[in-house]
């Protein structure tokens, strides 16, 4: 294939750019990215480079990832409650995933910058009546009104903010020990007790607590930063202006960072090769996600590697593969083959949640968590009969008690859905969802897939 022509950060407006708005006001759009130019960074290079060797020993099966988090974030949410509960379920379960790994596993949430969203179509339409989609808090309003539902750029400066308070708020909470695990109650939620799962989570607690407390002994000291977790933010790099727009060099390292978040990634809808977010993704030293669904073909495949992964470097890309349940046997084997044929070391999550989608009679989307849980078995399954692993999974999860999936041990209906839906676009698992989901995989791997 010909060589590919020089990056920089806006080479991408050469290309087809999908899912963009059509600010109205040009000149106002260009004064909000000035200003993104010129504020601090919201991530550092170390942060960028230190995801990418944990994402490379996750390739090599050492260790184990957790990408989980809201589907699309709210302005609204950016409260102390919702931050906190949003950490602890991510801590929760990983500590969960932590026993039936037997190896490290890393989070990486879905906050701090996942304000915007794709939509299948441009316009929505109600009672006759015609208006552009809702997008995401950075791009527009949820509210059915021609003020509301046109583009501001000014929400651009509005989600720079609530990122930087989501990550500074998080960071204090790492810092102060809420996330020690020598004592798993701090992240202990309240439902937990309530749970049919409670009494098994809280021996494995106990198992790490003594584990730890095992091996300091032995030693000597604190075992390593034991009473700290690492936690890295991702987010779809769907809006090419505000990605570009702090996209940098930086002192003492070579090439140019996304300094946004630490892990950004392409979209069922916008990983077209010859597309812009892929040319905007190509040039940065982030480590890059594309997700994959059942239209792929080899000659995207060969594409994605050669022009994200050109040396093959393990942790460089990242494949979020989400076929659904009743697809996943079918594409992903010839998934597996295609990244094989072309030499790729590529490291494999599942999305079991996009591939799952539904509409109940009454027209509400939903997800079922048993179509979610058998994704995830079969891909484990998948991998293991071709001689490899899962390296993670990436969920749509929250720290509420919200009712947007139906099933799961409690039973969760259609009927329930109307009690506590707030998602703006897509549904999450609630937080008892997400646990037992969690004891799920585990109980997965510790069987050896």
């Amino acid at each position: 294939m010909l060589a590919p022509s020089p990056w920089t950060p806006d080479s991408w407006r050469a290309r087809p750019a999908l899912q963009q708005p059509e600010y109205p006001d040009p000149a106002a759009l260009e004064r909000v990215l000035g200003e993104l130019r010129v504020l601090p960074p919201l991530v550092t290079s170390w942060e960028i480079v230190q995801l990418r060797e944990l994402l490379a020993e996750a390739a090599a099966g050492r260790r184990f990832i957790l990408q989980a988090g809201d589907c699309a974030e709210r302005f609204v949410d950016c409260t102390s409650p919702r931050i906190t509960n949003s950490l602890k379920v991510l801590i929760q379960m990983s500590l969960v995933l932590v026993v039936g790994a037997q190896k490290p596993v890393t989070r990486i949430g879905r906050f701090a910058g996942q304000y915007a969203k794709p939509r299948s179509a441009s316009e929505e339409i109600r009672d006759g009546f015609s208006l552009p989609s809702y997008r995401g808090d950075i791009i527009n309003r949820p509210e059915f009104t021609a003020a509301a539902r046109a583009p501001d750029p000014d929400l651009l400066l509005r989600g720079y903010e609530r990122a930087a308070l989501t990550l500074n708020f998080i960071r204090a909470l790492v810092k102060g020990g809420f996330a020690d695990l020598h004592h798993p109650e701090y992240f202990d939620l309240d439902w937990v007790r309530h749970s049919s799962q409670a009494d098994e989570y809280h021996r494995m607690a106990s198992t790490i607590r003594e584990g730890l407390s095992f091996m300091e002994n032995v030693l000597g000291v604190r075992a390593g930063e034991s009473d700290r977790i690492d936690f890295f933010a991702a987010h779809e790099a769907l809006h090419l202006d505000y990605e570009s727009a702090q996209t940098r060099r930086v002192p003492r390292r070579p090439g140019w960072f996304n300094l946004t978040t630490h892990f950004p990634w392409a979209g069922l809808r916008t990983n077209q090769p010859d597309g812009a977010h892929i040319e905007y993704l190509r040039g940065i030293e982030n480590p890059i996600g594309v997700k994959v669904g059942a239209g792929f073909t080899r000659e995207q495949v060969a594409r994605w590697l050669d022009l994200l992964d050109p040396q093959r470097m393990p942790g460089r890309l990242t494949l979020i593969h989400r076929f659904g349940a009743q697809g996943v046997g079918d594409g992903l084997p010839r998934l597996i083959e295609a990244v094989r044929a072309e030499g790729g070391l590529a490291l494999w999550i599942c999305d079991p949640m996009h591939g799952n989608t539904q509409l109940t009679a009454a027209g509400v989307k939903t997800r079922c968590f048993e179509d979610i849980a058998s994704e995830i078995e079969q891909a484990f399954d998948i991998h293991r009969a071709y001689g490899q692993r899962l390296g993670g999974v990436h969920l749509e999860v929250t720290g509420e008690n919200v009712t947007e999936c139906i099933g799961g041990a409690r039973g969760q209906s259609e009927a329930d859905l109307s009690r506590a839906y707030e998602s703006e676009v897509d549904p999450r698992l609630n937080y008892e969802q997400s646990l037992e989901l969690a004891f799920l995989i585990a109980r997965k791997m510790k069987n050896g897939s």
